[in-house]
Order: C-alpha cells, then sequence, then structure tokens
C-alpha cells in the first residue's frame, strides 16, 4: 500500500512584484483584475480583456474568468457534460472553433455559481495547455497536470498543485 503524504512542500521565497501561491486562502479568494488578457486558439482571438477575474487558491497558480462581453461568444457552443466545485458549484463546458481548430470541452463557465463566487456568473475560464493565453504580453504557461486550469506566469511562485507527488495537498 503507498502511504499518503500530507506534508507540504516548502514554498519558494516571491521576489519583488511576485505573489506566492502559498500566501493564497483556502477557500479560495475571488479578485477583479485589470491586467490585459488575451486569448487566441490557431491565431483566432477568443478573448481580450481588462476585466478578468481571478480565483485565488493555496497550492495553486491563478484561474482567469473572463467576461463573455469581451469573449467572442460565436466561437463558442455549449458542450456536453458538467463537474462541481465545492467553493464555486456547478461548472458547464464549452467548445471552441475557429478556422481549422476545435478545442472541444476546453473551456468552463458556473452559470449559477454559489453566492461566495456569484461575480463569476457566466464569465469563461479556459485551459491554456490549449489555447494561447497572455497576461499584459506574458506567455501563460499551464498549471502542471491535467485537471486544474491555473495560469503560470512569472508573478506567481509555487510550488504548485499539479506537480507530481501532490496528490495529497
Amino acid at each position: 500500500m503507498r502511504r499518503r503524504s500530507s506534508a507540504h512542500p516548502e514554498p519558494v521565497t516571491p521576489g519583488p512584484g511576485q505573489e506566492s501561491v502559498w500566501d493564497y486562502p483556502r477557500p479560495p479568494r475571488l479578485e477583479a483584475s485589470d491586467r490585459h488578457v488575451v486569448v487566441r486558439l490557431a491565431g483566432t482571438v477568443v478573448a481580450d480583456t481588462r476585466r478578468a477575474l481571478r480565483v485565488l487558491e493555496t497550492s495553486h497558480p491563478p484561474s482567469w474568468y473572463l467576461p463573455p462581453g469581451d469573449c467572442d461568444m460565436t466561437l463558442f457552443s455549449a458542450a456536453p457534460g458538467s463537474s462541481f466545485c465545492e467553493w464555486k458549484g456547478l461548472a458547464s463546458y464549452w467548445t471552441v472553433t475557429v478556422p481549422g481548430e476545435t478545442a472541444e470541452r476546453m473551456a468552463w463557465s458556473y452559470p449559477e455559481p454559489s453566492e461566495r463566487f456569484a461575480e463569476l456568473r457566466d464569465h469563461i475560464a479556459l485551459y491554456p495547455p490549449t489555447f494561447d493565453c497572455t497576461v499584459d504580453g506574458e506567455v501563460v504557461r499551464p498549471q502542471p497536470g491535467t485537471f486544474y486550469g491555473g495560469w503560470v506566469t512569472n508573478d506567481v511562485v509555487g510550488p504548485f498543485k499539479g506537480e507530481p507527488g501532490t496528490m495529497w495537498w
């Protein structure tokens, strides 16, 4: 039998202008951002905003949620299935289609989020491994692993949930 370890890793000390994901709260916090977020798929702009919301949770890089008015919703179609987040509620999925490429179930939203996350209603989150995402011109790196949708930028330090050996954090 494999032993579970609940030990947390040694957090990286943030430098000037950086945040540590180990300083983020649990339960998560929602905050507005005026940083310039652009998302592309196969070169087509899917979203462009300075009105994003970030979800900040201990050990996770931020997940970015974009207002539907700043997304080209003509590229989005409802996808089957759903998932449940203990904090935000029931998520719906989206497929994004641009000329020459389709990203099936690679975006999600909360049509009826929990009261604590009511501002997230209908905002769209996208998985960065599938899309070309930038924050203030910096190319976003995806959160490690295949489950989470966090965005890693140079101003966020970990280690991050999703890396090998983090299952029990």
